[in-house]
Formats: C-alpha cells, structure tokens, sequence
C-alpha cells in the first residue's frame, strides 16, 4: 500500500513550524546571515513522479555542500575510479573544515563532501574543462530538467571575501602535492558552485536521480553507471552529514546531504526523494529542523533503508 506522503508531510510541517527552534543561521558568510530565519519548506517526490510540497518549498536559496554531490557525480562520470586516487571515502569524525586532520593525512582528504574533499574535487574539473562553471551548471539543470537554475553571484562573492579557512586548506593540499591547479582559480569555481540556487522542489527533483539505482543516469555525455550511483548513495549514507553522519544514519537511515544554508535533502531508492530547507543549524552545521523532520519522517512511515 501506498503511503499518503502528501498527509505526512503536512502532518510534520505543522508540528515542527512553529516549534521552538535553538539552530543558529550561518553568519560566518555575510550574505546568508540576513536570510530569515522563519523559513521553511518540505518537497518529497517520489520516483512515479507524484509531488508533495508544503512552506515554502518553492523559495530558491543557495545549495552550499549539497552541490558537493553533483560535482562528485559529474567529475565521477568523467574519470570513473580515478577519483579515489586523490580523495577518500571514509568519514571524517571531524568537522567538515579541519585542517588538522587534512594535514595528518599528507592532503588526502578523507571523503568528497567534506571541504577538502571537494576542494580537490573542484580542482579535477577545473583540470577537465575550460570553462567547468558552465559546464557544471548544465549539468545541474539536465539533472534537474530546468534550463533556469542559476548562481547567485552575491553569495558567490560573499563566500569569497571571508573564506580564509578554505584557503587554508587548498594552500595545504597544494603544498602536499594534491592540488594541480592554480589556489585562486580552484577556488573560484568552489565558491560559485555552492551558490548555485534552488528550492525543495527543484533539489527533490534534481536528486530523484540518484534514486534510480537500477539503471544509469546523467545528461549529455556525463553519465554514472548504476553501480556508480549505488556507490554515491554510500557516500552519502556514511559521509554526507559532516560529524554527524553516524547519527543521521542511525536516526534517520536515508543516504543525503546537507548544506550550510540549512538545506538537506535525502533519498529512499526506488522509492522517493525528499528535501527540507530550514536556515537555523544545529552544533554540527546541519538544518536543525531539517533533521527533526526527516527523522519524523522516517518514524512515522516505519520505514529507511534498513
């Protein structure tokens, strides 16, 4: 039998909407420190197509680390097991901008979503193509079937002008050996694809793709194999939450990702996929809301991947 998805969801927006909330808005980028707060929206798709949106799920904000996957998927489509030569796939138990453990680790960053895992990401695509903010863009649109997904070049910048911290990083990796291009232009391209701009909607349907385990995926000449997509599915399963990876899986038991500016989005293959987009985060950077409601979610439904 079929779950009424479109009664849950409902059921959970109204229940945590106006719930006490004690996240904290992302304020170390100037640009996302004005978003409000009150914001929040649910979309859950399910693989027939079927659409479920309440809040405001229709609002665009910028991805953040949830673009970590789709670079990922697109650099993973092009150089195949490759990757895995310069970036791990273990979770990292730390925060998702340590230096420390990255300079233990001789610059070889222990997963692709953490920030010097996608830095050195960023830096196969810069290698791979002349132009990669355009060719990353249209990859996201193919993805998502909309040719109107932009950046937003004000959160680009705003990234920019405060990312010491990611600086640190690809001036450590460089210096390890594990940076081929120029810091600067790295950089560049990483600033801009997190703020690549989207809403629920739009994420669910996006990522809807990697619910489809079974059979390949992409657009144009960018496309990952099934046991590729299975593998990006483990990836966010066991890396995709930052430190708090162990506990979303325990709790919640869906592969997804999160973003700074309180976006998370999570799948159940071949079944659906649903994204919550909620400011205020939690001590690890994750949507605090975002992760009450897909726990919910979970419960209520008696059913994860496991």
């Amino acid at each position: 039998m079929t779950p009424d998805y479109d009664q849950l969801i409902n059921e959970i927006y109204t229940e945590l909407k106006d719930a006490p909330d004690e996240g904290m808005v992302a304020d170390y980028i100037p640009d996302l420190a004005s978003i409000d707060r009150s914001k929040f929206g649910i979309c859950l798709t399910t693989l027939d197509g079927a659409q479920n949106k309440i809040g405001d799920a229709d609002e665009k904000f910028s991805i953040q680390s949830v673009s970590k996957v789709l670079s990922l998927a697109l650099v993973f489509s092009q150089l195949g097991n490759k990757v895995w030569e310069r970036v791990d796939v273990e979770p990292s138990g730390n925060g998702f901008n340590s230096i420390i453990q990255l300079e233990y680790e001789n610059g070889f960053p222990r997963n692709p979503f953490i920030n010097a895992g996608a830095i050195v990401i960023a830096d196969m695509l810069v290698s791979l193509h002349e132009d990669p903010k355009t060719v990353f863009l249209e990859y996201i649109r193919g993805l998502c079937g909309n040719p109107d997904i932009q950046y937003n070049e004000k959160v680009a910048l705003s990234e920019k002008s405060v990312g010491y911290g990611n600086y640190s990083l690809a001036y450590m990796i460089k210096s390890k050996g594990n940076l081929v291009n120029d810091v600067e232009e790295v950089l560049d391209f990483y600033f801009w694809q997190c703020s690549v701009e989207m809403t629920c909607a739009e994420l669910a349907q996006t990522f809807l793709n990697f619910c489809e385990t079974n059979v390949p995926f992409g657009h144009g000449n960018y496309m990952l194999t099934a046991s590729q997509s299975r593998r990006m599915n483990a990836l966010m399963l066991t890396c995709g939450f930052y430190d708090e990876s162990g506990e979303f899986a325990f709790e919640v038991g869906l592969p997804g990702k999160s973003g700074v500016g309180g976006a998370i989005v999570a799948l159940n293959p071949l079944k659906y996929c649903v994204s919550v987009w909620s400011p205020p985060l939690n001590k690890k950077g994750n949507s605090y809301k975002g992760m009450q409601a897909l726990e919910m979610l979970t419960t209520k439904l008696g059913r994860s991947i496991f």
